[in-house]
């Protein structure tokens, strides 16, 4: 039995010269839906937010008719398209960035509230203690409304009613801490 030929020169004769210009069908849809997505996260942006990021007039105009036009599933579809076909002329960086920016704001937005919520908490549920940690943490609040606030919020958990003087206290931190 003899053994079938190698042929050592398969590698060389069969390479193929890869051009970095050309873009495989692939890599090209993926990148048209990168865009959709961007323009996506523009369509979910407040007025103000929109307002804050660099584009012309041709791009913010798809992304406001998109915004009418989201309970249409087709035609929000084929807006999204077309922002997406505006934003392949587009440097997309900039727009990504501020967006960036805005979403990194919200998270630190929501972390302060977070914080300041579970202060209220614990001024409300714990003692004394809780309300020194307090003061010590941010010496600007008042250590007489912290007890009123406390005392009014226990009193009115203990009898089932609306939680008026939570929400009083969390104002209260929330415009002393933020200033």
């Amino acid at each position: 039995m003899v053994a079938p030929k190698k042929n050592k020169d398969v590698e060389t004769d069969f390479a193929l010269e890869v051009e970095s210009d050309v873009q495989s069908k692939t890599q090209l849809k993926n990148q048209m839906l990168d865009l959709q997505k961007l323009g996506e996260s523009l369509i979910a942006l407040s007025p103000t937010e929109l307002a804050k990021i660099p584009m012309d007039e041709i791009l913010l105009d798809a992304v406001m008719l998109a915004r009418r036009i989201t309970g249409k599933k087709e035609g929000f579809r084929r807006q999204l398209q077309l922002i997406g076909k505006i934003m392949r002329h587009r440097d997309t960086v900039a727009i990504e960035q501020a967006i960036g920016v805005i979403k990194s704001a919200h998270q630190t937005s929501s972390a302060a509230f977070h914080k300041i919520e579970v202060l209220r908490d614990n001024v409300i549920n714990g003692n004394d203690e809780k309300v020194e940690k307090a003061i010590v943490q941010h010496p600007l609040l008042d250590r007489q409304k912290l007890r009123q606030f406390a005392r009014q919020a226990q009193k009115q958990q203990a009898e089932n009613k609306p939680p008026k003087a939570a929400r009083e206290l969390f104002r209260y931190l929330q415009q002393t801490i933020n200033g």
